[in-house]
């Protein structure tokens, strides 16, 4: 792992902040594994459907998608392969979410979080589809609905 700069360490210690034990998260990272992190502390996590993503960015090329998401989301997000993206948001989002299209992880939930620097795409291991940029800033959920609605409606209009 590379020798980290104040921003690399700034936005570990944001992602690990949920944990009594950060530095299990580091190990994982250092193992080049997903550190497993707790969502409600300084985050919420919406769990978006591989094929809404898709639909909505016109694509499933990695580097559309990602070209996509960061445009429109202007937050992180990590892709699982093969199964979810998940958009950051604010904590507390699980309490007011309305989209029928996704659900949020909320307090007492689990996610695995790459390592900061893991932005390549791979096709089993999560990786981050866009980086996070600064600690605590998020993808603004009104944002997420909308991109999964319109990848709903894409998705259905392709069907037919």
């Amino acid at each position: 792992m590379p020798t980290p700069t104040a921003i690399d360490s700034a936005i570990a210690r944001w992602l690990t902040s949920s944990s009594p034990h950060p530095s299990v998260a580091h190990e994982a990272w250092q193992d080049h594994r997903p550190a497993m992190l707790r969502t409600g502390g300084p985050y919420d996590a919406v769990r978006m459907p591989l094929a809404l993503v898709h639909a909505a960015a016109d694509s499933s090329a990695p580097d559309v998608v990602a070209g996509v998401l960061a445009e429109v989301l202007d937050g992180p997000v990590i892709c699982h392969p093969r199964h979810w993206y998940y958009a950051l948001v604010p904590a507390g989002t699980c309490e007011t979410w309305q989209s029928a299209e996704a659900v949020v992880r909320g307090p007492g939930a689990w996610l695995g979080i790459p390592r900061p620097d893991r932005t390549e795409p791979t096709p089993l291991n999560p990786y981050w589809a866009v980086p996070v940029e600064q600690a605590g800033k998020l993808c603004a959920p009104d944002t997420v609905a909308e991109l999964l609605r319109a990848g709903r409606a894409r998705a259905e209009g392709a069907a037919r």
